[in-house]
C-alpha cells in the first residue's frame, strides 16, 4: 500500500473545517470518484454474432424445397418453417445464445464504497471523517477472450441447431403430406371399386332371380362391399390422425382441412451412395453444431488451466481528513494539518484450491470427450441411413415397376376374360370377384410403393441434408397409368 499526501494549503489555519463546510467537498470527492471507476470499464463492446449466422434465422432452404415451385407441398413446407412453435422456441435460444457473446467479454463491474466515521480516528494530521473508493477486478491471461470466444462458439451451435430443426420440420411436412397424397389416391381406388362391386351385386341378384344364379355368390359380393366400407372408415380415420400431425406443424387448428396433395413423380438417386456421405457428412447441421460445441469445450478446458493463475484487483480510496481543533494542534499545527489521503491498493487472488481446479480442468475434458463420442456415432448413423435408403429407394422403384408394368396388365387381362366368361355363364360370381379382387390390391400396391418411395426420397436428402439435384418434388398432374387404364376398362365394361 503506497498512501499518497497533498502539499499543504497556504492558509491553513483560516479554512473552515466544520461539517457543514465539510459536506459540498465530499460530495465533489464522491462523483470524481464515481468517474473515476469508470476509468476501469471497457469500452463498449460491440454486438458479438456467431459465426455463420445473420442474427435472424438461418436462410438455407430446406432439402425438398428447391424446384417445388408454388405446388401445395411447397406452400405447407413455407408456412410451417414460417410458423413452427418448436423453430420459433429455437430460434429465440439461438438468439440468446448470441447475445451471451458480449456479456462475456465484459469484466466484473467495479465496487464503489463510502464509509462514514461514526467516531473519527484521530491522527496526527487530524481527525478522518469520510473516506470513499472504488475497486475493479481484472481477469488475467485471456481470460475474457476465452469466455467471448466460448460463447459465440455456444452461439454458433445453436444456430446450427435452429437449421437441423427446420430440416426436421421441412421433411416431417414432406412425408406427412405424401402419406395424405396416398390416402386420396386410396380413397379413389376404393370408391371406384366399391361402384364396380355395386353393379356386380346387382347384376348377380339379377341372375339370382332369373334362375341362373346362386344366391351365395350375392351375398359373397356383398360381404365384400362391407369390407371396402370398413376399409373408407379407416382412411377417413387415418387421414384425421395425418392431419392433425400436418396442423400440428404449421400450427394450425387440427381440423383445418389440407390443400389437394398429389404424389410426385419418380425420381431417380442422382449419386451413389459414398458421394452422398461424403456431401452429408459436409452438409448436415448437426455435424455442425457438435464441432461449435466441441469448439467450445475445448476453450473451456483452456479457460479451466487458466484458472490456476491469478487475477488482478486495483482500488483507490479517497480519505476525507478534517484539521487538528484541539489546543496543541492549534498552536502548532503540525506539517500537512488537514490534508486527505489518497491510496491506492493492488491485491490478487490466489487460486489455491488445487483440488477444486483440477476437478474443474478433468469435467471439461470429458465433456469433450463425450462430445466427440456422439459426433462419431452420428457420422456412423448418417452413414448407415443413406447405405440403406440407396440402397432400398432402386428396389422401390423395381417394385413399382414391376406392379405397374407387369402385374397391372395382366390382373387386367385376368379381369378382361372373367368378365367375358361371366357373361356368357362359363364362370360365376365368385370367380369373377376374386379377379377382380387381384386389380384391385395391385392398384392399392402400386399406390403405396410409388408413396414410400417419395417418403424414402425426402428422408434421403433429409439425411444428406440437402436436396438432392434431380430431386425436383414436383407434383405437376399426377397421372397414374394404371388409373388411365382402370378408366378405359370402366368406359368398356
Amino acid at each position: 500500500m503506497h498512501a499518497l499526501r497533498r502539499r499543504p494549503r497556504a492558509s491553513q489555519p483560516q479554512l473552515d473545517r466544520s461539517p457543514a463546510s465539510t459536506a459540498p467537498r465530499l460530495a465533489a470527492v464522491a462523483a470524481a470518484l464515481a468517474l473515476l471507476g469508470l476509468a476501469f470499464a471497457p469500452a463498449t463492446a460491440a454486438p458479438s454474432q456467431a459465426i455463420g449466422t445473420n442474427g435472424t434465422d438461418s436462410s438455407a432452404a430446406a432439402p425438398g424445397r428447391a424446384g417445388l415451385a408454388a405446388d401445395a407441398i411447397g406452400v405447407l413446407i413455407d408456412e410451417a418453417l414460417q410458423r413452427n412453435p418448436s423453430l420459433e422456441r429455437a430460434r429465440r435460444q439461438a438468439l440468446a445464445a448470441e447475445a451471451r457473446a458480449p456479456q462475456a467479454a465484459v469484466r466484473p463491474d467495479p465496487e464503489v464504497s463510502v464509509t462514514l466515521f461514526a467516531l473519527p480516528p484521530e491522527t496526527r494530521v487530524g481527525p478522518q471523517r469520510v473516506a470513499a473508493g472504488v475497486r475493479q477486478e481484472l481477469p488475467l491471461w485471456g481470460k475474457l477472450d476465452l469466455r467471448e470466444r466460448r460463447a459465440l462458439a455456444l452461439a454458433e451451435a445453436a444456430w446450427a441447431e435452429l437449421e437441423a430443426l427446420r430440416l426436421d420440420v421441412a421433411t416431417a411436412v414432406r412425408t406427412t403430406a405424401y402419406e395424405l397424397a396416398f390416402l386420396d389416391r386410396q380413397e379413389e381406388i376404393v370408391r371406384g371399386e366399391r361402384a364396380t362391386l355395386e353393379r356386380y351385386d346387382a347384376a348377380a341378384q339379377a341372375r339370382y332371380s332369373a334362375g341362373t344364379g346362386m344366391l351365395q355368390e350375392a351375398v359373397r359380393i356383398q360381404a365384400q362391399i362391407t369390407r371396402i366400407e370398413a376399409r373408407l372408415l379407416d382412411i377417413a380415420e387415418r387421414r384425421a390422425v395425418l392431419l392433425a400431425q400436418l396442423n400440428g406443424l404449421r400450427d394450425r387448428p387440427s381440423a383445418e382441412p389440407a390443400p389437394p396433395l398429389a404424389l410426385p413423380a419418380l425420381e431417380a438417386v442422382p449419386a451413389e451412395g459414398a458421394e452422398l456421405i461424403a456431401r452429408a457428412l459436409d452438409r448436415r447441421p448437426e455435424l455442425a453444431a457438435l464441432d461449435a460445441r466441441i469448439a467450445a469445450h475445448r476453450i473451456g478446458e483452456e479457460l479451466a488451466l487458466r484458472r490456476r493463475k491469478p487475477d488482478l484487483m486495483l482500488g483507490l480510496q479517497y480519505t476525507a481528513v478534517e484539521a487538528r481543533e484541539d489546543l496543541a494542534g492549534r498552536t502548532n499545527p503540525p506539517q500537512g494539518n488537514g490534508d486527505d489521503v489518497l491510496t491506492l491498493t493492488g491485491s490478487i487472488r490466489l487460486p489455491i484450491w488445487s483440488r477444486a481446479l483440477e476437478a474443474g480442468i478433468e469435467e471439461a475434458r470429458h465433456e469433450t470427450s463425450g462430445l466427440e463420442e456422439q459426433r462419431r456415432v452420428l457420422e456412423r448413423s448418417i452413414e448407415n441411413q443413406i447405405g440403406e435408403l440407396t440402397t432400398r429407394l432402386p428396389l422401390l422403384r423395381e417394385h413399382h415397376d414391376l406392379l405397374e408394368g407387369v402385374l397391372l396388365t395382366q390382373a387386367r387381362e385376368s379381369l378382361r376374360s372373367a368378365e367375358t366368361a361371366y357373361r356368357t355363364g362359363g364362370i360365376g360370381a365368385v370367380d369373377l370377384l376374386d379377379a377382380e379382387v387381384v386389380l384391385f390390391e395391385v392398384r392399392i400396391a402400386a399406390a403405396r410403393t410409388r408413396t414410400d418411395h417419395a417418403v424414402a426420397l425426402a428422408r434421403l436428402e433429409r439425411a444428406v441434408g440437402a436436396a438432392l439435384d434431380s430431386s425436383r418434388g414436383a407434383q405437376g398432374a399426377d397421372t397414374h397409368p394404371e388409373a388411365e387404364g382402370s378408366a378405359a376398362e370402366e368406359a368398356s365394361r
